[in-house]
């Protein structure tokens, strides 16, 4: 009678390189809609405007969105427009060559290297660098599977200082 059917949808898979299994965060409200006062106040044509004008000037998808929250008070634009960001940005031809993820993580990785030509002698960092790159490596897998990045991308350390300049 009694099939296993998996594990329960709510486990987390833990952290990749500490202990904890951390689930806490914001929750989104649950209408779905920009409410009124907003809607009257921004057109869509606007806000997607200001959004290209903000990524001319060389900002990531998420700090667009905090300077949209911050400035105008717009808490979703996925609400008012109908889009994410980095969908707008995409239409618009101006999404980064390299998600944003990856490409802090491989920012990391060349401060970390650039530490350690200094600091020889720093194992620990020896050792948070190896754990860095193995979680460049998966993101890359990732975003490879999901077309996100060409199939012959590849991190390379020697490079990477280029990609994050």
């Amino acid at each position: 009678n009694a099939e296993y059917m998996g594990p329960p949808k709510s486990l987390k898979m833990g952290r990749m390189h500490t202990p904890g299994k951390g689930i806490a965060r914001s929750s989104l409200p649950y209408n779905r809609s920009a409410p009124t006062w907003l809607k009257n106040a921004y057109t869509t044509e606007d806000v997607v405007e200001h959004i290209a004008k903000l990524a001319k000037k060389g900002l990531t998808p998420s700090k667009i969105g905090v300077i949209l929250r911050d400035s105008r008070g717009i808490a979703q634009v996925k609400a008012l427009t109908g889009n994410k960001i980095l969908r707008i940005l995409k239409a618009k031809g101006l999404a980064p060559e390299i998600p944003e993820d990856l490409y802090h993580l491989i920012k990391k990785a060349v401060n970390v290297r650039k530490h350690m030509e200094k600091n020889r002698k720093d194992v620990d960092s020896k050792y948070r660098l190896i754990l860095i790159e193995s979680r460049v490596h998966r993101l890359a897998r990732y975003y490879k599977k999901t077309n996100v990045l060409p199939p012959n991308w590849k991190y390379e350390s020697s490079t990477a200082s280029a990609l994050v300049s």
